[in-house]
């Protein structure tokens, strides 16, 4: 077997064909766009290029077939921050079902990450936020969300048959849209709705430019308290609402105020991959005009939870309850053209919103894990503490 960084065009394809050919029979995978993996890996569109760096591994076999591919990366913004040590990060990766073939991957990432300066590894996860590319898939083989990971069955075996140790869990919880809310979810809003200042609004798209100021507000209150998660800027939530600004739908997108200062977000989006998996990996223009047909045709049945917050002073109110309550009259109304929800990436390490996700009648569908290599096997390993 023979290792190889990627470096021309060919490798690139290389790279974004072999799951192609890995997952050829699972009809549950859906090719990602070529456009969103490379672009992870492209420095006029990754702004984490700025303070990090990445490199990228195919392995081939006897017959120069690939069979395997791994990406190392690590930000040196990042590294540190609430970490005992400077930690980088693997992910990408795919490989046969060979520990050996496995073993090579990872452990020229690791001697790459080590002359970099770094002393552990997270894996699988993305050079980039966390919303993205996050997780090893271990229980939940359905049809993955777009940018969410799908694997193999036997990866996890690969994984700690290495050594990576698990970090934390992250967790999506299926929703069907109908009234499955417990009492105490009505109760909380109420009696929140009962205090004046209170109010609950969905989002309209003339409104991008504030809508991105109160999330970039709310998101760095509220998760920047989190391990690994790191501020936002004005230019980069702007730029995040530029991005989703094609498949918003302004009812899936809600903001909590009190006395007209922004106090939590609950966003959702469209499920695309339900578009997407008829792309194969391609948005050129004609995959483009199909998107549109599908979008037109509502082909999109799934809601996509991307993400929660509730600033910590409102915290523990009632504020999630009214949130949820003031979604609800659309969600439940018979001529919603939704009919399922899902919420991604909640943390084991949250209590409060795995107690959320109860309280709506939310059912664990996926799991994915966050897996640390620590490089000096010696070091006592520690898991991702709990949020009080």
């Amino acid at each position: 077997m023979r290792l190889s960084t990627v470096q021309t065009r060919a490798d690139n394809q290389d790279f974004l064909q072999l799951p192609v050919r890995l997952y050829s029979h699972d009809p549950n995978w859906i090719q990602p766009l070529n456009k969103d993996v490379l672009g992870v890996f492209d420095p006029n569109i990754n702004k984490e290029f700025r303070t990090g760096e990445a490199e990228r591994w195919l392995l081939r076999d006897e017959k120069n077939q690939v069979i395997g591919r791994i990406a190392a990366f690590f930000s040196r913004k990042s590294a540190d921050k609430d970490n005992a040590q400077p930690t980088g990060g693997v992910g990408f990766f795919e490989c046969i079902d060979s520990q050996e073939a496995a073993n090579m991957l990872f452990d020229v990432a690791k001697e790459w990450l080590i002359s970099k300066g770094m002393e552990a590894m997270d894996g699988p996860i993305n050079f980039g936020q966390r919303d993205q590319w996050w997780g090893l898939l271990v229980k939940g083989f359905t049809e993955p969300n777009y940018c969410c990971n799908y694997h193999l069955p036997y990866y996890k075996a690969l994984f700690e048959n290495y050594g990576f140790q698990e970090y934390f869990q992250q967790y999506t919880y299926f929703l069907g849209l109908k009234d499955n809310l417990k009492p105490s979810v009505r109760e909380k809003s109420a009696k929140l709705m009962a205090q004046p200042g209170y109010t609950f609004r969905c989002i309209k798209k003339s409104e991008l430019k504030k809508c991105a100021e109160d999330f970039r507000y709310i998101y760095n209150k509220a998760w920047v308290k989190h391990k690994g998660v790191g501020e936002i800027t004005s230019q980069q939530a702007m730029a995040i609402m530029n991005k989703i600004k094609p498949i918003l739908d302004p009812e899936l997108i809600w903001f909590g105020y009190h006395n007209d200062e922004p106090i939590a977000f609950f966003i959702m989006l469209p499920e695309v991959n339900q578009i997407f998996k008829h792309m194969k990996g391609e948005f050129g223009l004609l995959q483009k005009i199909k998107f549109l047909w599908h979008k037109w045709r509502g082909t999109c049945t799934k809601i996509f939870g991307v993400v929660f917050g509730v600033i910590p002073e409102f915290q523990g109110r009632g504020v999630e309850s009214a949130i949820v309550m003031s979604f609800a009259p659309i969600a439940l109304s018979p001529d919603f053209r939704y009919k399922s929800l899902e919420l991604n990436w909640i943390g084991d390490f949250n209590p409060k919103m795995l107690r959320v996700c109860d309280d709506i009648g939310g059912e664990l569908f996926k799991t994915h894990i966050t897996y640390r290599y620590l490089f000096d096997r010696e070091k006592p390993y520690t898991r991702m503490p709990i949020i009080k």
